[in-house]
């Protein structure tokens, strides 16, 4: 077979063991981790549906391997737990029954151990413990290691990584990145020590060092072992890319696999994890100057999810392997795709950080463009329903694309009509923002797969009571969507004023000064867009505070982007649009004139009620789904779009 990214379908040998493929599954905290440190069976799901999709190995993430000294809410796995090894070996199966090959990341988090605080001075319950002692930032008092804990410690990573091997899992990660207890021994930042274990380079290493040979005594030659390298902590007071390179010739002898990323997690999240603002690929650059001091395979990662890309990483010698994290919950069968030519298919990462700010909110997981995530055991398979019926769907936005496809591939007739001459709704307009253009490319690719799957599109087209009559549908999806919240302020609807939701029409018509009016997510990345193009820029907000709708991930990188570019206006009431800016009123009470000669609004959307109303008794069955029903996120839409075509 002639595969379109040769390089990235060639098997590795790893130690003793071999790979399908270079593509990985990062590590990647599941859905249910139990009171006692168990691995739950949607954790085991979660991690099953990526050995499914095709990646060559698939890590569960972060096993504490020292709950006496970090009592983080991560797995553990100690036989006097009842079922914690059984469920890791529930677990190691799951995987490897598909053909990729199962590891366990075992990790400490030292001074970020979780705990419990009842005030800033107070803590109940665990200590903080690391290289060194010290006050973190958050107020918690951090106690230096003895070397009788530092034994423990070393022997306990041993201990864990053997019974790791018991339960099936296949290749051991040592997590020695991301500010983490192993990294804050090798980094200069958090290790002061006097005694062997700090000072030189040497000393700073031999914690790691130590843990190497402990997890090799218990598995034993042959067995893959991965060491997880932050190859800088990309801040002034760490450690640098020189420093990296030789803490990697430092514990290179003990490991089989160099796994190399980036920072620190407390300082730089956005580059440890890049976000939209980044560079697809920002973290390769450590993996490739590593790659050339080191013998041992080396693998990337960094906000990778185009095989165009990681087939010229691996084949350019930049890495022997690359990780996707984020790419593979968007899209489980990635690997597949490339494997099979269909790479076309790929539902691409949009770096949106739902699932991590799922994860933090609720201790779930979900993804905006994949319904399927942190909900695993609902069913990953699309059945044939018993009866084929015919399944109109109002509105080609992406709720209502997700809701044909689902229907379609259950083997009904489904005919989706869209009032404008291109599908994608509200995401129309992304495409004139370069940091949100995978979002704009999500339309296409889901259209791409409802067309495969059967979907007639029909473009130009509204969905009308006497449309649907004609039609004679069994099942109507009404997605049509919202529209652009425009409140009655005088000069609102002037020539100088343009529709957030229609800039991408008239990209050439802003001025270089300009109004946004509106300090919601949409406003905020319209202004900061504006601004990155060199123009001035004034965000005008009537509350109080910036993107209150944006997640708890992506939020405060966005205003660190909005910081650098964007002069802000909070508690400003707009009062009237002119030719030269926007008459507000201020906090004080005052009126104040913002300047600029466009001024986009961006004030919200509201459901088009009349639309839904209008349809909601035309069809046997109906559902209402998306911003149609209640104006909200993406990761709703296609949600209750899947659902909706699952129930026709």
């Amino acid at each position: 077979m002639i595969r379109r990214y040769p390089n990235l379908c060639i098997p590795i040998t790893i130690g003793r063991v071999t790979f399908r493929n270079r593509m990985f599954s990062t590590p990647l905290g599941g859905t249910d981790i139990m009171n006692d440190g168990c691995i739950g069976p949607k954790s085991t799901a979660f991690y099953e549906l990526r050995a499914k999709g095709g990646a060559a190995a698939v890590t569960v993430s972060e096993c504490m391997v020292h709950p006496a000294t970090d009592g983080s809410h991560a797995y553990h796995l100690d036989e006097s737990i009842l079922n914690s090894l059984a469920c890791a070996t529930y677990t190691a199966d799951a995987i490897r029954r598909h053909g990729a090959i199962p590891s366990m990341e075992l990790s400490h988090s030292g001074m970020y151990a979780g705990t419990y605080m009842t005030d800033k001075t107070k803590q109940k319950g665990l200590n903080q413990w690391s290289a060194s002692a010290c006050t973190r930032a958050d107020g918690v008092e951090v106690k230096a290691l003895t070397k009788d804990m530092i034994r423990d410690i070393v022997a306990a990573y041993g201990h864990v990584a053997g019974l790791c091997k018991r339960a099936g899992f296949e290749m051991i990660m040592i997590h020695g990145g991301h500010g983490w207890l192993i990294n804050q021994f090798f980094s200069p930042m958090f290790n002061h020590r006097e005694d062997e274990y700090g000072g030189s380079l040497e000393n700073r290493c031999r914690f790691a060092v130590e843990v190497l040979k402990a997890v090799r005594a218990a598995v034993g030659p042959g067995f893959p072992i991965e060491f997880r390298l932050s190859g800088s902590e990309c801040v002034p007071e760490g450690y640098d890319l020189d420093e990296g390179i030789r803490i990697a010739r430092q514990i290179e002898p003990y490991i089989d696999l160099l796994h190399v990323t980036a920072g620190t997690y407390q300082k730089t999240f956005g580059i440890t994890h890049p976000s939209m603002f980044e560079e697809h690929g920002r973290n390769v650059y450590l993996a490739a100057e590593i790659k050339k001091h080191v013998k041992v395979p080396v693998a990337t990662l960094g906000g990778l999810n185009d095989p165009a890309q990681m087939e010229e990483i691996i084949a350019s010698g930049k890495a022997d392997v690359v990780y996707m994290g984020r790419a593979l919950l968007a899209d489980p069968f990635l690997p597949r795709k490339v494997t099979e030519n269909r790479d076309e298919e790929i539902v691409r990462c949009l770096r949106c950080f739902t699932c991590m700010a799922e994860r933090a909110a609720t201790a779930t997981r979900r993804c905006t463009v994949n319904p399927l995530i942190g909900r695993e055991m609902e069913g990953s398979e699309v059945v044939p329903a018993p009866v084929k019926k015919k399944v109109l769907v109002a509105g080609g936005g992406p709720g209502g694309l997700y809701a044909a496809w689902t229907a379609a591939r259950r083997g009904h007739r489904v005919i989706l009509c869209e009032k404008e001459g291109e599908v994608g709704g509200i995401l129309r307009g992304e495409q004139a923002l370069p940091f949100k253009y995978d979002m704009y490319r999500l339309a296409g690719t889901y259209r791409l797969l409802a067309e495969r799957a059967g979907v007639e599109i029909r473009l130009n087209t509204e969905v009308t009571p006497e449309y649907v009559e004609k039609e004679a549908p069994d099942a109507l999806i009404v997605a049509v969507g919202s529209e652009p919240l425009v409140p009655p302020i005088p000069g609102l609807d002037g020539e100088n004023v343009i529709i957030v939701n229609d800039y991408y029409k008239h990209v050439d018509a802003v001025a270089d000064d300009a109004v946004v009016l509106g300090g919601g997510l949409a406003g905020c990345e319209i202004a900061l867009h504006l601004g990155m193009q060199g123009k001035k820029v004034r965000l005008v907000e009537m509350r109080d505070r910036l993107a209150p709708d944006a997640n708890v991930r992506h939020r405060p990188l966005l205003l660190k982007e909005i910081d650098k570019y964007v002069t802000v206006h909070l508690n400003h009431t707009a009062l009237e649009v002119r030719p030269d800016g926007v008459l507000c009123r201020n906090g004080e009470g005052d009126n104040a004139l913002i300047p600029g000669s466009t001024v986009i609004c961006a004030l919200g959307q509201r459901s088009r009620n009349d639309a839904v109303n209008a349809l909601m008794d035309v069809a046997p069955f109906v559902r209402v789904i998306g911003d149609a029903s209640r104006v909200g996120t993406i990761t709703n839409a296609v949600y209750w779009g899947y659902h909706a075509g699952m129930d026709v």
